[in-house]
């Protein structure tokens, strides 16, 4: 080799060492968060780039950096597919740099990731995660669950609607964890109310035809039916209910039902059906600023829902406990960071974060909105009574969370 091919081949090696350093250095100036969620599948509206929007303005109003980093927003899309999803998250932690991850939709890769999270040291907090199992049996100390969980939905909604005279149910439920965990928790209320359960039935995820699981709904004789699944299973049982009349004599409760979906049925078929949320843009004067800026930007300027805004809230908590911490390497001391702190937020106010991980913040039972009622495309459901985290969670001691002392 030639004297000058060596020069040659030592500049280009010597500027390939500094050009990787860069990188390198560039990378710990950055904090990755991930947004992990459903944007192709059935779930897509209801948390997809909603997500991804609510997580960008908190890191914005935080002020775009913390413990001394950028703070830097990435998303993918697991497609509600658990071997995707399981992809994704294992990429990002182990070689990515991505120090927490958030929302995913999707209870069976929720408690997978989070089992990565615990393995890892990292974070994962749950926004658009369902399972209670996440401060239950599976809790860990490195995950936060953030909004909702299957529990409070069904255990607080069954108690609630079972307190005001619907004392009969028949359910309508998704045959899987998520289902049937719902099931369950608003059967247990329904029973400590002295209500009775008449009967249910089961459906696969993805279901177009609910014909003949409406008509044995009917035929139950039930006051109360209750619509045990989510996404647009939800939106295509509440239409098909509605055009065969079952909304006229029996009312109808949505376990997860929303904005998205109100708005994707139509007010004149989903008018009186209750349900459950601890966030309705139109609550106050606070959520009304926060919800009008995230609708200016959002690709269908939707206003959010409580999934999507749960990120945003989390997002600004894990933010805060990053700084008190000074560093998000160790995910179980900021996880320790957030437990300690109040939560504090125009999306669900004041709150904290049980040892268990589940964060307790308000619910409030909402009813749809008949057509003459409403003055706007979002002005879908009215506030029916307000919960009290404490008794729509359920109680720390009933989890068997590993954690709880």
């Amino acid at each position: 080799m030639s004297t000058r091919v060596a020069r040659l081949l030592f500049c280009v090696m010597a500027i390939a060492l500094a050009l990787s350093g860069m990188r390198s250095v560039a990378a710990e100036d950055v904090l990755r968060l991930g947004v992990l969620n459903d944007q192709s599948s059935s779930f897509a509206s209801y948390q997809g780039v909603g997500s991804v929007v609510a997580a960008q303005m908190a890191v914005e109003d935080y002020g775009g950096s913390a413990a001394g980093k950028k703070v830097e927003v990435i998303s993918a899309d697991h497609q509600n597919k658990t071997d995707i999803g399981t992809a994704i998250a294992r990429r990002w932690f182990e070689t990515e740099g991505v120090e927490a991850i958030f929302d995913l939709p999707n209870s069976a890769i929720a408690l997978t990731v989070a089992g990565m999270a615990e393995q890892d040291n990292k974070v994962f907090i749950g926004s658009g995660a369902g399972t209670s199992a996440l401060t239950g049996e599976h809790c860990t100390a490195n995950t936060v669950h953030w909004t909702y969980d299957t529990y409070a939905f069904g255990y607080g909604l069954g108690k609630v609607v079972t307190a005001q005279g619907g004392k009969t149910w028949f359910f309508i439920t998704a045959d899987y964890a998520f289902g049937t965990d719902m099931e369950k928790s608003t059967t247990a209320a329904v029973t400590a109310g002295g209500g009775k359960v008449l009967g249910g039935v089961r459906h696969p995820l993805n279901t177009a035809d609910f014909a003949s699981f409406i008509l044995q709904a009917q035929a139950s004789g039930a006051q109360v039916v209750a619509i045990a699944n989510a996404g647009d299973d939800t939106n295509n049982a509440i239409k098909q209910a509605a055009e065969f009349g079952l909304n006229r004599d029996q009312k109808i409760v949505g376990l997860i039902l929303g904005m998205n979906n109100v708005a994707g049925i139509g007010l004149d078929l989903a008018q009186g059906a209750q349900f459950l949320v601890p966030f309705y843009w139109d609550i106050n004067d606070d959520t009304r600023a926060l919800s009008k800026r995230f609708a200016e930007r959002h690709p269908q300027h939707n206003m959010p829902n409580d999934m999507q805004i749960g990120v945003y809230a989390s997002v600004l908590h894990y933010l805060k406990a990053v700084d008190r911490v000074g560093s998000a390497a160790d995910g179980r001391a900021v996880v320790a960071a957030m437990k300690a702190m109040p939560t504090d937020d125009p999306a669900f106010g004041k709150g904290y974060i049980r040892s268990d991980g589940r964060t307790i913040h308000p619910l409030y039972l909402m009813e749809v909105k008949k057509p003459a009622e409403s003055k706007g495309t979002w002005d879908l459901a009215k506030v029916v009574t307000k919960i009290p985290g404490e008794e729509a969670f359920r109680p720390e001691s009933e989890g068997h969370c590993k954690l709880v002392k």
